[in-house]
């Protein structure tokens, strides 16, 4: 399997130098793997290689060859997958066997990106092969975003994992805490006088299919045209309106699932509502929105380990409530503009960037939210204006650039959806008398089951938390020694005693 590039020659203006020559002036390496020869630069896998970085740097004898042979436990397979995806080229890896080598080449080269790119492609038809692959070979992350996996799609496996995984895999998967549908209302703050009893987060007990109590919002925490958004297993409410002018609130508040306990956040440098929230690689965006009746371009995020907003490059136009989702930790954002285009862009933060994917051209009326499924994107949107309670759905792929309209409308007794979320191969969508849960497959989303609606009309922002499988919570303190704002249950001062 010589390298496609190989052998080259180049040409001066006075002579032909051989392809060899060239390479060791130009600081390449020639990697034996099995029977196969890669030309690779050594720079390039030292940067994408903790192995290589580390036998270039070692000043050993090996560090100074113009040949390196690596032997066993890498298989040729692998590392052409390695390269492909140090190369940004999204390679498509089904086969079983080369799913294997891959997590074995990403263990014994430490290539973290494609440990990434195996966690990102992590789905029904793979997860047990990774999840006990990555076992085997000792690849932590993989291991567990292959846990978490299963854990949440447990009854769709159940059959299969039995049959195949080791039981001690089995009791660590099932020993996490599978993803909850959140919902919460459209709230403006309230007074510690005039308690609202609808001011509170639910999450959906599957098992009874009824929505149950979490925790109470903060007397001071707006949802109505606020940012909502999770980041790190957190709960993140930022901005939104207060008062008759609807004036914007400046700061946010987080919720950490794990001690039931609220703590307050400064706001956006630049304050606004309405505006689109998201959290990515241990950031939040906040993009565009609303400022002094004015739609505005800028954007910044949100560092929570320093408790700072930084402004970041400004959205390609002005926006207001665009639709986001992230798609193989590619961050992609909806520019819609009325009545008929839907320009979808992808912000790339390690090189502070917009740059325009995709353009839809469909016939529909305002609203639409979009979600991810593996490299999917898709993008619900209300029918034509005279059949306005109808929903429809187009479908990207990130990786063929193809759009493809979903059939059938995706509508309930009581309206069209708005918002959605998706855990596995499973999208949940909810209005105030029906919460549907459809399989999503290649063709169309299917109804799988419904359950109870939200016990609130009006507008609802909707996330998926991982709430703990342990018992009441005690009350704690923050850094300042105040005590924190607790849950309510039944409009009283209570713990948290009906998570799970």
């Amino acid at each position: 399997m010589e390298d496609p590039d190989g052998p080259r020659i180049f040409q001066g203006e006075n002579a032909t130098l051989d392809l060899v020559e060239k390479e060791k002036e130009a600081g390449w390496v020639r990697v034996k793997v099995e029977e196969s020869w890669f030309t690779v630069e050594r720079a390039f896998l030292a940067r994408h290689s903790n192995y290589f970085s580390a036998l270039f740097q070692s000043g050993m004898l090996e560090s100074e060859q113009k040949e390196v042979y690596l032997k066993g436990g890498v298989h040729a397979r692998g590392f052409l997958i390695a390269l492909a995806v140090c190369k940004e080229e999204n390679p498509t890896v089904c086969d079983p066997d080369e799913l294997v080598d891959a997590v074995e080449c990403a263990a014994f080269l430490q290539v973290p990106c494609l440990t990434e790119h195996l966690c990102d492609i992590i789905d029904s038809d793979n997860c047990l092969l990774l999840y006990h692959a990555a076992h085997i070979f000792g690849l932590q992350e993989l291991f567990h975003g292959a846990a978490l996996f299963l854990c949440d799609t447990y009854e769709d496996l159940r059959e299969t994992a039995e049959a195949t995984i080791p039981e001690d895999l089995l009791r660590y998967s099932q020993s996490l805490s599978p993803a909850s549908y959140i919902a919460i209302g459209t709230h403006s703050p309230s007074m510690e006088q005039l308690r609202d009893s609808f001011r509170i987060v639910c999450y959906l007990d599957e098992k009874e299919e009824e929505w149950k109590h979490l925790t109470n919002l903060p007397t001071l925490c707006s949802t109505s045209m606020a940012g909502v958004a999770v980041l790190d297993n957190r709960l993140y409410i930022v901005g939104g309106v207060f008062g008759y002018g609807k004036d914007t609130l400046d700061g946010g508040f987080c919720f950490d699932p794990e001690s039931g306990i609220w703590t307050a956040l400064p706001g956006p440098q630049q304050p606004r509502k309405d505006f689109t929230f998201l959290g990515h690689e241990g950031r939040l965006y906040a993009i565009g929105g609303e400022f002094q009746k004015r739609c505005v371009a800028t954007a910044e995020c949100y560092d929570p380990q320093k408790g700072q907003w930084t402004l970041i490059q400004q959205a390609p136009r002005p926006v207001t409530s665009a639709a986001c989702a992230v798609a193989r930790r590619r961050m992609f954002v909806c520019f819609w503009k009325s009545p008929d285009t839907t320009d979808i862009y992808e912000y790339t933060p390690l090189k502070d960037e917009w740059k325009l994917a995709t353009t839809m051209t469909r016939h529909q009326s305002y609203g639409h939210c979009m979600v991810a499924h593996r490299d999917n994107l898709y993008v619900m949107r209300n029918g034509p204006c005279d059949d306005f309670l109808r929903c429809l759905m187009d479908c990207y792929n990130i990786t063929t650039g193809q759009w493809t309209a979903m059939p059938g409308h995706y509508i309930n007794s009581k309206g069209a959806l708005f918002t959605a979320m998706i855990r596995g191969d499973s999208a949940f969508t909810v209005k105030h008398m029906l919460t549907l849960e459809y399989t999503i497959s290649a063709q169309e989303w299917k109804p799988r089951r419904q359950m109870k609606g939200f016990p609130k009309s009006g507008s609802l922002w909707t996330c998926l938390i991982r709430l703990p499988k342990t018992g009441p919570i005690e009350p704690q303190v923050d850094a300042r020694g105040k005590k924190k704002e607790m849950p309510l249950k039944d409009g009283k001062e209570g713990f948290v005693d009906d998570i799970l």
